[in-house]
């Protein structure tokens, strides 16, 4: 059983919701990711999102394109990222972590030897999922098997435009849980519909056995609250991007920090 699957089932146990909160990798200071996961775990985060910068997130909305610019001109790329986790995984081995990006990251890692570098590397610095936003369900089969081989988790994003087909597709290789995308677009678009999301998550669960988190949209303790009662976990992103934007360097952990502490009095509320 992965990290994962052992956050998430202790917290079904105890009827509670996860909190993941996405924070791009290097962003808003090279040095300060670690330091921010940390901040994260000890506010209530039980599993952390760690955004790897791309020159071209489909996507992603302007927050977190920004965001991801300015990470990638202070030179964090993938091999920088996983220095982060083995940073974080020096202090903190319980937190599972999970690797969203796009696929060219992961295939220019390691050229000569492909993706299996990259799982292998991955896994040794302590990643425990990963989720690539351009990887279609019907062409990772193996690509799944291999991180599972090595403990990880291959996380799929759905959409209020799923068709049964593709989430049947999905639920054949996705392990850990699913990414439910609240909004059509890209992050941080329009308002979220509640209701929208409790009449689609039956429907996700007819046809995949993991658990199910919802994103896109999420931006307060009041709708984090109101997903918390469907969903089986939370996911905030470009609200702590635009949070932690403008701080110094001395207060991004804290901001961090006292936001996530309101999202998870929300959901434990």
């Amino acid at each position: 059983m992965s990290r994962i699957e052992k956050t998430l089932s202790r917290l079904k146990a105890g009827n509670r919701k996860a909190l993941i909160p996405y924070v791009t990798a290097g962003f808003p200071f090279a040095d300060i990711t670690p330091d921010l996961m940390h901040g994260m775990a000890e506010a209530g985060a039980d599993i952390i999102e760690l955004g790897v910068p791309f020159s071209d997130p489909s996507a992603d909305g302007p927050v977190i394109q920004k965001a991801g610019d300015r990470a990638l001109a202070l030179g964090i790329g993938m091999t920088q990222v996983l220095a982060m986790v083995r940073s974080f995984r020096e202090r903190n081995d319980t937190t599972p972590v999970v690797l969203m990006g796009y696929a060219n990251p992961v295939e220019r890692y390691d050229q000569k030897h492909g993706a299996g570098a990259f799982v292998r590397d991955a896994s040794a610095a302590g990643v425990d999922g990963v989720l690539i936003v351009d990887y279609p369900p019907e062409e990772c089969e193996e690509f799944a098997a291999s991180l599972r081989e090595h403990g990880m988790d291959l996380i799929f994003l759905l959409a209020p435009t799923s068709t049964d087909e593709r989430m049947a597709q999905v639920a054949r290789v996705a392990s850990g849980y699913v990414y439910y995308v609240s909004l059509k677009g890209v992050t941080g678009a329009g308002t979220l519909d509640v209701g929208q999301v409790e009449a689609m998550l039956p429907r996700i669960r007819s046809h995949v056995s993991v658990p199910v988190g919802v994103g896109f949209g999420i931006r307060d303790a009041e709708t984090a609250r109101a997903i918390g009662q469907s969903a089986d976990a939370v996911v905030i992103g470009s609200k702590i991007i635009q949070l932690l934007e403008n701080e110094p360097h001395e207060k991004v952990v804290a901001v961090a920090i006292q936001f996530l502490r309101t999202i998870r009095k929300a959901l434990d509320a």
